[in-house]
């Protein structure tokens, strides 16, 4: 079972970005008034204090102001103290540094935002860029802070960029086709790079441009028509996804096969359904390693069912048999329920 939501995952990142230069501010505050309260449970169990003697202790402890002890401590009581000593000295310090930088650096966070943010983009790894924040580009940013993922958006629409601020979502505000600003964005380390700009041309060039930077980068490029996909893959990007296209098989699909269509939400995570479909990659550490599927007992252990498996370098190969043999970077395609898919996940 998770510690914490995805949902309350991406709060918490949406909640450090809008604070921005404010977010140590607010953590040293939330330290020190769990110290404080630590302590004054600590002196009311270990000493037996009333909560008046507990909070005068902690209070002339964390002041130095040296008027000593409310009553004799005990050994507990006094390393007790010691740890407080050491904690609240610490956290103050921690509270004055973010007061400094607050000072310093300015105190509102539009103000200082485009180097805050440029700071905090410079240290992201694995990261996905999305350029553009249309009607396209705003799904794909919700449905990868979904999962969790850190994502940079560049826009430079001025009601875009005020939801992205307002959204407390990274962005950049300028031109994606720009080579400094997709600098910026950190295309060298990012893992992924996701242009979904309205023009063709603008793409090829985001890619092209993208492509230069990293030969690592998995690009994907959104087109209008079928005849820009060669060029799109040819300036280097790893798949061209044309959004009309699929949307109208979509709704034909859904005349046609409704059952099947039903089906394949299970892909998007968009089923009513308790089951949800996900796609799985073997870690060289894990335990699966050299196992068939068999072996794993991936149906009466997790109640898994496995549609797909890619090797490396092969074509997909569904229905796999039960004695095909599991090995590092295979990506499994299976179909359970979430928490069952969660479990299995620590495996690889």
């Amino acid at each position: 079972m998770k510690l914490f939501s995805k949902s309350f995952i991406v709060r918490l990142i949406r909640l450090r970005n809008q604070l921005g230069v404010f977010w140590p501010l607010m953590v040293s505050q939330i330290s020190i008034l769990g110290v404080v309260a630590l302590a004054v449970y600590g002196y009311m169990e270990l000493e037996g204090w009333s909560m008046s003697d507990a909070v005068y202790m902690v209070v002339i402890t964390l002041s130095t102001v040296g008027f000593g002890e409310v009553q004799p401590l005990s050994t507990e009581g006094r390393i007790l103290t010691s740890f407080l000593i050491l904690a609240g000295v610490g956290n103050f310090a921690f509270l004055l540094g973010a007061f400094s930088q607050l000072l310093v650096e300015g105190k509102f966070f539009h103000f200082i935002g485009s180097r805050r943010v440029l700071k905090t983009i410079a240290k992201l790894k694995d990261h996905c860029v999305v350029c553009g924040y249309g009607r396209i580009g705003s799904v794909v940013v919700d449905e990868i802070m979904a999962e969790g993922q850190d994502v940079v958006v560049i826009e430079n629409d001025p009601e875009s960029v005020k939801t992205l601020q307002e959204e407390g979502i990274l962005y950049i505000d300028g031109d994606a086709t720009s080579d400094d600003v997709l600098a910026q964005s950190g295309v060298a380390n990012a893992k992924n790079l996701i242009t979904a700009l309205s023009e063709d041309a603008a793409n090829v060039y985001v890619v092209l441009s993208a492509r230069e930077m990293s030969q690592d980068v998995n690009i994907v490029s959104r087109a209008s028509s079928h005849q820009r996909v060669s060029k799109l893959k040819q300036a280097g990007a790893n798949s061209v996804i044309l959004p009309n296209h699929i949307g109208g098989l979509r709704l034909a699909q859904s005349v046609l096969r409704p059952t099947v269509t039903s089906f394949m939400e299970l892909a998007y995570g968009r089923s009513t359904m308790a089951i949800q479909m996900e796609e799985l990659t073997i870690s060289e550490k894990s335990s699966l390693v050299g196992k068939d599927l068999i072996q794993s007992e991936l149906r009466p252990k997790f109640n898994l069912i496995v549609i797909a498996i890619k090797k490396e370098g092969q074509d997909m190969v569904f229905n796999p048999e039960g004695r095909t043999v599991l090995e590092a970077g295979n990506t499994i395609i299976a179909v359970g329920a979430q928490e069952q898919l969660d479990e299995f996940a620590k495996l690889l």
